[in-house]
């Protein structure tokens, strides 16, 4: 706590209870004396029901070192005296998590209010937990990572989206993985926290670096609660101590947090003007003068510093459909509708109120039967049949026909998993979702006619226990 500067920053601010931390891990402890009083009642994505009970002890002391009761005469200090805990169990009964249920926990977490999560596992840019750690911002929250134990170079880029938080030693050394994708670093070693059973302990690795770094960002949304989750990032930076080559490097990102010097600053900031500038929207998916048939994906993109509250389709002018969660996509079967031309139009409305509108987009709908009855051409061109494959991978399908392909749908072992309308037909699988093992993957694809194909391919998926 001395080493970032804690004592100094308790005397700016101790934490809010309108903050909450979401602890996304293997549970928290209910009746540990630190954390009974301030634990929310949760959600165990695992085994789908109201149990967060911790099952093997990680998730308590994450929990502690973000934000153990202090100052209580008992036990350990945590980093957000007063703020609440959300226990969200995303593990199985060994400790392991998918990239799934973290995504699940994080939605989950964000529309519950909480302000920071904590995910203390080593993860990158898995499209869906990607796409969640974005919804958790535009919430107004933010998400921190373990940079990761292995010691090594891991080439991962940066994500936006979530922190990574790589360890220093009690003398500031470097210690865990590093590469570009590292943003901040925090002490991992001989950390005191709370122990699932009730008692105390010290634990090491950047599984608790991450919930340090949580916390001091926990203390600046308790000290100025206006602030957005970007301008809560750019504080922890620009405060940070910078420990490696100057300014960013891949061992410590922008150095080691500094509670101290973030309140500080934080408590100087004002608040930030109103919002009144409109999120940026655009149809990506169908393409100005496409013509289209069957059941289509429309698909749009949007974006706003403030968050993306929904995503309005249109279609000749009235309202189609409505999404709140990004990927914003809108499922359309054009069968229903009379051949010939629409105009698509799309608008996104951000948690001020603005509203911005895209480029309108005009589609030929053509579903008259034609004289067509040769099936399209398709097959699998990644990964190869009999490969090995594991963790999360790219199964590519080639697809073509002289009246178009309408659709792509992707199956594992007979059960669809995803269908694609726009080239390029590119499914991303997270082969932790299947058990370890021979597997069947079958791609088919639509012609504009209806006339349909498939291919299919076995691989062996192995992935580490």
């Amino acid at each position: 706590m001395s080493k970032i500067g804690a004592p100094d920053a308790w005397g700016i601010s101790v934490g809010s209870s309108n903050v909450t931390v979401a602890v996304l891990d293997s549970g928290v402890d209910p009746s540990h004396p630190d954390l009974a009083g301030k634990l929310l009642s949760g959600w165990n994505f695992y085994n789908g029901n109201g149990d967060t009970s911790d099952v093997t002890g990680h998730g308590t002391a994450v929990a502690g070192v973000a934000a153990a009761a202090t100052n209580n005469t008992v036990g350990v200090a945590g980093v957000g005296w007063k703020c609440l805990i959300l226990p969200v169990r995303v593990t199985d009964e060994n400790g392991y998590a998918s990239y799934s249920l973290l995504s699940k926990g994080l939605v989950y977490a964000a529309d519950r209010g909480a302000r920071v999560a904590v995910v203390s596992f080593q993860i990158f840019n898995g499209s869906a937990l990607t796409s969640a750690a974005k919804y958790f911002m535009d919430k107004g929250g933010l998400v921190f990572a373990a940079g990761g134990n292995t010691g090594q170079f891991e080439n991962y880029t940066d994500n936006p989206y979530i922190i990574s938080v790589s360890g220093t030693t009690s003398d500031d050394k470097s210690w865990g993985s590093y590469g570009p994708y590292i943003d901040l670093s925090a002490p991992c070693s001989a950390i005191y926290t709370t122990i699932k059973g009730g008692g105390y302990g010290n634990v090491g690795g950047t599984s608790f670096s991450a919930p340090i770094a949580a916390g001091v960002a926990a203390l600046i949304f308790s000290v100025n609660p206006s602030l957005t989750p970007s301008h809560v990032e750019q504080i922890l930076e620009a405060t940070a101590v910078d420990l490696g080559d100057p300014g960013y490097d891949i061992y410590f990102g922008w150095g080691r947090v500094d509670a101290y010097a973030a309140l500080k600053m934080a408590s100087g900031v004002s608040p930030p003007p109103p919002d009144t500038n409109p999120p940026s929207v655009k149809i990506t998916c169908p393409s100005d003068g496409d013509t289209v048939s069957g059941a289509i994906t429309v698909k749009v993109d949007a974006s706003d510093d403030s968050g993306v509250s929904k995503v309005e389709l249109y279609k000749n002018g009235v309202l189609f459909a409505v999404d709140s969660e990004a990927p914003y996509e809108f499922y359309w079967d054009t069968t229903a509708d009379p051949d010939g031309l629409y105009v698509l139009a799309a608008k996104a409305y951000d948690v001020a109120g603005n509203c911005g509108e895209s480029s309108s987009v005009s589609v030929d709908v053509v579903n008259a039967k034609v004289s067509d009855n040769n099936p399209p051409s398709v097959s699998i061109v990644q990964p190869l049949n009999g490969s090995t494959v594991s963790k999360t991978i790219d199964v590519v399908a080639s697809a073509s026909d002289e009246s178009g392909i309408s659709k792509v749908e992707f199956y594992i072992d007979g059960k669809l998993a995803a269908t694609v309308s726009c080239e390029l037909y590119v499914y991303r699988w997270n082969t932790r979702s299947v058990k370890n093992g021979w597997h069947t993957l079958t791609v088919k694809a639509y012609d504009k006619n209806g006339n349909t194909e498939d291919a299919s391919i076995k691989v062996y998926v192995s992935n580490r226990k």
